[in-house]
């Protein structure tokens, strides 16, 4: 699987597509063992992987730390793998945080101080970092050193701390909200692309070997294109089929116990859950297909802000469901034609 950190901003009203208790610590204990160790089992994103590849034998070659990395796009993709990837193909440890826990400079401080030579950090949800936080990258980032103010008041003075040459590994779903100065010092910078239902399959018929679950071809391709091309999503969409073939078809993935798991799950031929149908049924029904602000949605529909910008709209708009406008999201004409509904006749003419 090529998973990556997730990215929501709002911590105390998680989305209804994450699971608390046991059942998470469940999940994230199968990620970790179907978690790619190497570029070998890293499946996709094949320029990225190329071009990171040869800054890192690069890097080796010379002796010398990896530049630093910035990994964006929506989120279970891949980036925290792939930053653990970095990490191995260096023969370096990785130290991770994200930005929301950093909450005071010395959070920050603390962690670089302590990294040794060529180590990699890894800093999930870096637009999210305050900006006295984020102040402090910028020298450790450039010249490799964190100024420390010693004593208080008009005594006080700076002194420079020199740092170990580290990389800094930053993950982003939200690459616009990063500021123009901490952008800057990122040498090596990568968008992650949705996958094809062909690399799905791939990285599902991996899992499906790990975990010892009996998969047919047919029943795999059809968990493949229905995973929304996110490598997380198709891991799980796996294990909710494993456990259906469990109760109901002798343990074994065909196509009929995929597509009925699926049913069950309220996936669609094209992905879409209730909540992806739910929000664009706000727009086509409630607001005639738009447009219609972020805001007023999110409250329609009792979701957050970050989560329908962050984890809906990027694959809707993917499938060419919906569009932002400078006005607000509208629904298109494909979306009118997946419910077999009518567009309204004053925008008729816009299709």
């Amino acid at each position: 699987m090529n998973s990556g950190a997730g990215s929501e901003r709002q911590m105390e009203r998680p989305s209804r597509r994450i699971v608390t208790g046991a059942a998470l610590d469940e999940d994230a204990r199968i990620d970790a063992s179907v978690r790619p160790r190497g570029f070998t089992d890293y499946v996709g994103q094949a320029r990225v992987k190329e071009n990171i590849e040869i800054a890192i034998q690069a890097a080796r070659s010379r002796g010398e730390a990896l530049d630093h990395v910035l990994l964006y796009g929506p989120p279970g993709l891949g980036k925290t793998t792939l930053a653990q990837i970095i990490a191995n193909e260096l023969g370096v440890t990785i130290k991770t945080s994200s930005g929301p826990l950093l909450e005071r400079k010395g959070d920050l401080t603390a962690i670089l101080t302590s990294l040794e030579q060529r180590e990699v950090f890894f800093l999930d949800e870096i637009h999210r970092l305050i900006p006295a936080i984020e102040e402090v990258l910028y020298p450790a980032m450039e010249d490799y050193r964190i100024d420390l103010v010693i004593g208080q008041g008009a005594g006080a003075r700076i002194h420079p701390f020199l740092l170990n040459r580290f990389t800094l590994i930053g993950a982003t779903t939200r690459a616009g909200l990063i500021t123009a100065p901490l952008r800057s010092r990122f040498g090596i910078v990568h968008r992650l692309d949705f996958y094809t239902p062909e690399e799905l399959m791939t990285i599902i018929r991996r899992s499906a070997g790990i975990l010892g679950i009996t998969l047919d071809e047919e029943g795999g391709f059809e968990i493949a294109r229905r995973s929304r091309g996110t490598p997380r999503v198709a891991n799980r969409l796996l294990r909710r089929a494993r456990d259906f073939a469990q109760v109901r078809a002798q343990g074994r993935i065909t196509l009929a116990a995929a597509k009925e798991a699926l049913q069950m799950l309220g996936v669609d031929e094209h992905g879409l859950d209730e909540v992806d149908r739910n929000l664009l049924l706000t727009i086509l029904q409630k607001y005639s297909g738009g447009p219609v602000g972020v805001s007023t949605l999110a409250a329609s529909i009792s979701e957050e802000e970050d989560a329908i910008e962050e984890i809906y709209e990027p694959y809707l708009m993917q499938l060419g469901l919906l569009d932002r406008t400078p006005r607000g999201r509208v629904a298109t004409a494909l979306a009118y034609k997946h419910f077999g509904l009518e567009p309204p006749r004053q925008q008729r003419g816009l299709f």
